[in-house]
C-alpha cells in the first residue's frame, strides 16, 4: 500500500509569552493514497494543526512529516511551495477567496501561479470544475455575492483546479446549515471516487464521521484510535434526521 502522507512521532508546541502550549503531542499517522480520511475531534484537539503540517503549512517542534514520498523538514522554501502548488489543493474553513476577483478568477488563480497552461487552457479547466461543482453560472459574481454553499463549491474548485494527488479539508462543512454541508460532502466524497483524489478533512460533528472511510480521533494533541466511519458514529452518537 502506497502511503501519501506519513506522520511520524510529530509534536507541535506554540509559545504564547513564557508558556508553551503543545498542540499535538507524539502523533503518527499513514494515510494511503485515494483514502477519504476524517480527522475528528473537538475544537482544540489539534486538527487543524495536524492538516497545516501535512500541508505544509506549518513546521512541527519534533518528528517528521512525509508527503508524496518527500520529507518536507529537508524542504527549502522553494521546494515547499512547489509541493504545495503541485500536489496539494487546501480547503479553508474561512474559504479564503480573494474577494476583488471573481469567482473565475479565484479558481484559476493556482494555475497561473503553475505557468504550465495557456490562457485558453486554463479558462477551460476552470470552466469544465465550476460545471462539475455546480457554479458555472456565477463564474463572473465576487465572493461577496455568493452564499456561504456556493463559496465553498468555489474554494473545492479551486483546491481542485491543479488535479492534486491531496486535498485538505478543515472543517469543510463549519459554516454551512446541514443541508449544504451534506451536498458538500456528497461532492468531496464523488470526487475521491471518481478522481481517487485523497481527502483528508476535519470535523468535530459526528454526522460527517459516516461519509469517511476511516475516522482518527485526536484529543488533547493526540491520537486516541483509528476506526471505521461505522465504529465512530456507534461510538459518538450519531444525531438522529441525519440528511444524506
Amino acid at each position: 500500500m502506497n502511503h501519501i502522507v506519513s506522520v511520524s512521532n510529530v509534536s507541535k508546541n506554540y509559545n504564547l509569552g513564557q508558556v508553551v502550549v503543545p498542540a499535538l503531542r507524539g502523533v503518527s499517522l499513514d494515510v494511503a493514497e485515494g483514502e477519504f480520511l476524517a480527522i475528528a475531534g473537538p475544537s482544540g484537539s489539534g486538527k487543524t494543526t495536524l492538516l497545516n503540517l501535512v500541508g505544509c503549512v506549518d513546521t512541527p517542534s519534533a518528528g517528521t512529516v512525509t508527503v508524496d514520498g518527500k520529507q518536507t523538514g529537508l524542504l527549502g522554501e522553494r521546494d515547499l511551495t512547489r509541493l504545495r502548488l503541485h500536489t496539494i489543493g487546501f480547503i479553508f474553513q474561512s474559504f479564503n477567496l480573494v474577494s476583488v476577483l471573481s469567482v473565475l478568477q479565484n479558481v484559476e488563480l493556482p494555475l497561473l501561479l503553475q505557468r504550465a497552461l495557456s490562457a485558453r487552457e486554463r479558462r477551460e479547466r476552470v470552466l469544465a470544475l465550476l460545471d462539475r461543482v455546480g457554479i458555472r453560472e456565477y463564474s463572473k459574481h465576487r465572493p461577496n455575492e455568493l452564499s456561504g454553499g456556493q463559496r465553498q463549491r468555489v474554494a473545492i474548485a479551486r483546491a481542485l483546479v491543479t488535479r492534486p494527488k491531496l486535498v485538505l479539508a478543515d472543517e469543510p462543512t463549519a459554516n454551512l446549515d446541514w443541508v449544504t454541508g451534506t451536498n458538500i460532502l456528497n461532492l468531496m466524497k464523488e470526487l475521491n471516487q471518481s478522481e481517487k483524489t485523497t481527502f483528508i478533512f476535519s470535523t468535530h460533528d459526528a454526522r460527517v464521521w459516516a461519509y469517511a472511510s476511516a475516522v482518527v480521533r485526536l484529543a488533547d494533541g493526540q491520537i486516541q484510535d483509528r476506526v471505521s466511519a461505522e465504529e465512530a458514529v456507534r461510538a459518538g452518537g450519531l444525531p438522529t434526521g441525519r440528511l444524506v
